[in-house]
This record gives C-alpha cells, structure tokens and sequence, in this order.
C-alpha cells in the first residue's frame, strides 16, 4: 500500500514539474495553441455551454464574483487613464 502512495505522490511532483518546463518551450507554446484551438473548435461544433460553468461558480461564491467584478471594473478605467496619457505601451 505505502508503494502505491509513494508512487503516486512522486509522480505527480515529476508530471507538475515537467509540464511547468513543457509549457515554457516552443513546441510546448505550440502544442497548448492547438489543444487550446481543438477545444475551441469542439465547443462550437457540439455547443459545449463553458459560459453555465461560469453562472454556476458566480451564483456559488458572490462575495468573489463581485470582488472581481469590480476590480475589472477599476482595470478598465486605469486603463483608459493610461491610454489617455500615451503611457501605455502594448
């Protein structure tokens, strides 16, 4: 049983650790890209409903959800400050 834990638990670590370093080289950028383009391509050929998982978590924590709302909200307008005063650079 102790193996089974072990194991387990060390090959998360070396999984987590290897997608981390994955992510960060060309063909790992490449290879999100197109999974990334697949599920996109799914949700809008099946009509997956990503947006109700949304509702859900936002009806589910509100204290956050608005938190977040808000703090979109003072994103925007810092960013509209910015762009007013050419101090953004994209």
């Amino acid at each position: 049983m102790w193996f089974w834990l072990v194991s387990s638990i060390a090959g998360s670590i070396l999984g987590g650790a290897s997608d981390a370093w994955f992510r960060k080289t060309a063909f790992g950028r490449w290879f999100y890209k197109k999974v990334e383009q697949v599920y996109s391509w799914a949700a809008d050929r099946y009509g997956f409903q990503v947006l109700k998982a949304e509702d859900k978590w936002r009806k589910k924590y509100p204290h956050v959800a608005q938190k977040m709302d808000s703090l979109e909200v003072r994103m925007k307008y810092l960013e509209s400050k910015l762009s007013k005063k050419k101090w953004w650079v994209d």
